[in-house]
């Protein structure tokens, strides 16, 4: 079962050999509310998770992980994780609305993206973007323009797919009589932060502040 933000948060605090009082004031939230984070009560903004692992000095994404296998332990390969727009990672841009699906996962060499691409010419976009690894990319309604530095734009429809070394720098944008266009994109890399790097590159852009959703990331389990 995938484990909650308060599991987590209790494990590292665990792990430090902290009582509740000692983690409170490293990482500067209130005890009462690191209580009710433990207790899986409340969770914590995009923003307030950033600054917890800034503080415990950890990556972004070991809040999101389950334990790592201990040393000299089988390494177990049938992994299985659900991907659903309500549990993944919403990050939100001018540019793309951006769901990350099985955020949870350690160590993935995979980072499988739901996307909505919003902007429609180059001068809205920016900078073309760049990162590590390869992306697959692909249509699931309207149409996108894929535009990349070294290649003629090229429109991508309903069910047609690129696949592209993500270092290239590249921009997708909403096709011409389309009101916009929702992709499956699949980036991979050896590096296991590339998740960290993905949201880093959208907070970066033109000084934009990635908002996160009120319910992503979301924590609490269905009901």
């Amino acid at each position: 079962m995938t484990p909650s933000l308060g599991t987590i948060v209790k494990r590292l605090r665990q792990e430090r050999g902290w009582k509740l009082s000692d983690m409170s004031n490293a990482v500067g939230i209130p005890l009462s509310t690191l209580s009710k984070i433990e207790n899986d009560k409340l969770t914590l903004s995009y923003d307030k998770l950033q600054q917890f692992a800034r503080s415990l000095n950890i990556p972004l994404t070991a809040l999101f992980a389950e334990p790592a296998p201990k040393q000299g332990a089988p390494v177990v390969t049938g992994r299985r994780s659900l991907a659903t727009l309500d549990r993944a990672i919403r990050i939100t841009t001018t540019n793309y609305e951006y769901s990350y699906f099985s955020g949870e996962l350690r160590n993935r060499r995979m980072i499988p993206i739901h996307a909505r691409v919003t902007s429609r010419t180059l001068e809205e976009f920016g900078d073309l973007v760049r990162h590590s690894g390869e992306e697959f990319a692909y249509v699931i309604e309207g149409a996108a323009v894929l535009h990349t530095e070294f290649y003629e734009p090229v429109t991508l429809h309903k069910g047609e797919g690129v696949y592209i070394d993500s270092t290239m720098g590249h921009a997708y944008l909403v096709a011409p009589g389309y009101d916009e266009a929702t992709m499956l994109v699949v980036c991979a890399s050896g590096d296991e932060h590339l998740q960290d790097e993905l949201i880093a590159e959208a907070a970066a852009r033109k000084g934009e502040v990635p908002s996160a959703d009120a319910g992503a990331p979301r924590w609490s389990r269905p009901s």
